[in-house]
């Protein structure tokens, strides 16, 4: 049997893999600073593989670079022990539901994520924090215990204080705010699909740094576009007599096999289709649109410019040029699509365009292009009035309108896609995924990552009872939830507005699983136990399924076979026990289930003999299963 990792991969061994597999003509070894003989890559050799410029030193080249970027990329590729722990209590229809809600420190929990969501992300939507000067809640530091991390990442000391404020005059303003979001959008690309996408909202301190950002990790041939958003209709003078009443959401691909939906017509775009054929209904009224089509000087092709016979006989000239070429319109004209019309004894050429049809031809649903501004989806008004009608006033300020984030997801999802927020904030994403799911019969799944950032003494939110802000997402989605299916019970019953809670931990394991070498042995002679006292077999199902890939959200059903503790996760596919003393009778048990893995303790074989006929049992029921160990 395997040993189980129980952490996250190290991203750099895993890029060297692939070199290794490409280029295993560059593989070769050398000495590192502690005097050991390491495997490294021969630059020289790499660059004749690849066959172009290789840029050293200081030679000039275009790049966008900052005090630690190095660091960051390092900080991504890291590994680290952690795991995430199931908390049933805070979660709604944890059995059954497919969303999920996770508190922790998102780079971490990007980290966690990467085996078992890694391409599976359709949409990710994120607020960070705006780089203003003001408070800045994320400093990265894996050194610190848990209490010790949330107390600097929440910014406040015993007595409430805040610890730390990114302002201009610290040096770093700028360093600091790219420092954090970098190593983050590097970690979400890699769990997008391929035709997947993400969405970042921003405002002008940190747009065009972003950009530059998100050009580098995703590819500037990837990016979408850059949307703004009218956030307000009274804005407040910045000072200068300007007025913002404006923010941005970037958007990249993740490849160039994303497909965007259009958007839906409404009444207006409707009432412009008034004509009908009746042997082509399937394809809708139609509209009339002109033939001519204006263009520069450039656009005046042969092809193009051609004369059209009126039904009298005489000649319509193009102005400046037709949009057909001549067969085209030919073709069209065979199929009565096209129209002439007579007004103050000049003639004009319409052509039929149907309601269901594409360019092509091909029957479509058609929608309403997608503009780059965005003035009717709401404003900050609309969702600070969304959470106080839920929650009540002053609990959060300037959280995103539900009906903005539905309209990214609308245009960037199918019914049946996995959406990710990993700044999570007020929980607007989840809140809009519920509804478009209501309204479309959709099954989109939510995946909510937020750090517990603790609320203010002194806030409206923690003299109501909400400790950080976690727990006010938590009850928005509870709230948003259950009045969702209240205004529409009948088109709501299967609509799934339930969470499991999940919270970013220490590993389940102590130290000497992971560096058994380096523990003392006096320490653990008589101790064969190498999980943590306060872990639950629950918890080491999670980081299992972590470790494994198994999706978090997958149906979990509790068993007892010969009296142990059995899981059986996704219908079989994983089965665990965690229980002591195993005996023979429940490994054959488990083994006549043909499970894809079996997970157990190292240790809790019942004696020798379990140990020493395990394989046998598994040979003879089911060869195939993986069997690991903890």
């Amino acid at each position: 049997m395997n040993k189980l990792k129980m952490q996250t991969i190290n991203k750099a061994d895993e890029n060297f893999k692939r070199l290794t597999e490409m280029f295993p003509n560059a593989i070769t070894e050398t000495i590192d600073e502690n005097g050991e003989v390491v495997r490294a890559i021969d630059k020289d050799v790499l660059m004749q593989e690849i066959s172009c410029k290789v840029v050293e030193g200081r030679e000039e080249r275009y790049q966008f670079t900052w005090p630690d970027k190095r660091k960051s990329v390092l900080l991504a590729n890291a590994p680290i022990n952690k795991t995430l722990r199931p908390c049933r209590e805070e979660s709604v229809n944890f059995d059954n539901t497919e969303n999920l809600y996770i508190e922790g420190d998102n780079l971490e929990v990007l980290k966690l994520l990467q085996e078992t969501y890694l391409g599976k992300i359709k949409m990710i939507y994120i607020d960070p924090p705006y780089n203003t000067g003001n408070d800045f809640v994320y400093e990265d530091n894996f050194t610190q215990s848990t209490d010790e991390y949330l107390a600097n990442s929440g910014q406040y000391d015993d007595q409430g204080n805040r610890l730390y404020q990114n302002t201009e005059s610290n040096g770093r303003f700028h360093t600091d705010w790219l420092n954090m979001i970098y190593p983050r959008l590097k970690l979400a690309k890699d769990l997008l699909r391929e035709d997947g996408m993400v969405f970042i909202s921003i405002d002008d301190n940190e747009q065009e740094n972003l950009k530059k950002i998100c050009d580098e990790i995703f590819g500037s041939a990837n990016f979408v576009a850059n949307f703004i958003w009218k956030k307000t209709s009274n804005p407040n003078s910045t000072g200068n007599n300007i007025g913002v009443e404006h923010e941005y959401i970037i958007s990249y691909s993740k490849s160039n096999k994303y497909i965007l939906n259009s958007l839906p017509l409404d009444k207006e775009d409707f009432d412009k289709y008034i004509g009908k054929d009746e042997f082509l209904e399937e394809r809708g009224p139609y509209k009339l649109v002109g033939l001519n089509k204006t263009g520069t000087v450039n656009d005046l092709r042969a092809n193009l410019m051609y004369d059209i016979e009126a039904p009298d006989g005489s000649i319509i000239k193009p102005n400046p040029r037709w949009r057909w070429s001549l067969e085209k319109f030919n073709k069209c004209k065979t199929e009565n699509r096209i129209v002439f019309i007579k007004y103050n004894e000049k003639w004009s050429v319409s052509y039929k365009q149907y309601l269901n049809e594409d360019t092509e031809g091909n029957i479509v649903a058609r929608g309403k292009l997608i503009k780059t501004i965005f003035s009717d989806n709401g404003r900050t008004t609309d969702g600070t009035l969304e959470i106080n009608s839920l929650l009540g006033k002053g609990y959060f300020d300037f959280p995103k309108p539900k009906d903005l984030i539905k309209k990214l997801l609308f245009i960037s999802s199918k019914k049946n896609d996995i959406i990710l927020d990993f700044f999570s904030g007020s929980a607007t994403t989840a809140h809009a995924v519920m509804q478009l799911n209501a309204e479309d019969g959709g099954n989109r799944k939510f995946i909510m990552v937020q750090l517990p950032e603790v609320c203010d003494e002194k806030s409206e939110a923690y003299k109501a009872g909400y400790k950080n802000i976690c727990e006010i997402g938590k009850e928005r989605i509870r709230r948003a939830g259950k009045k969702i299916k209240d205004e529409n019970p009948l088109t709501t019953q299967d609509l799934d507005i339930g969470f499991r809670v999940l919270k970013c931990d220490t590993s389940n394991m102590k130290d000497v699983y992971y560096n058994p070498k380096d523990i003392e042995i006096s320490l653990f002679e008589n101790d064969d136990n190498n999980i943590k006292e306060d872990r639950t077999p629950e918890d080491l199902l999670f980081q299992v399924m972590l470790d494994l890939g198994v999706l978090l959200s997958s149906k979990i059903e509790e068993k007892e076979i010969a009296g142990k503790k059995v899981f059986n996760v996704a219908d079989g596919f994983l089965i665990a026990c965690f229980d002591e003393n195993v005996t023979e009778e429940t490994i054959k048990e488990v083994a006549k289930q043909k499970p894809y893995y079996f997970v157990m303790r190292d240790s809790s074989m019942a004696n020798d003999s379990v140990a020493t006929n395990f394989e046998q049992i598994f040979a003879t029921y089911s060869p195939d299963t993986v069997r690991k160990v903890l």
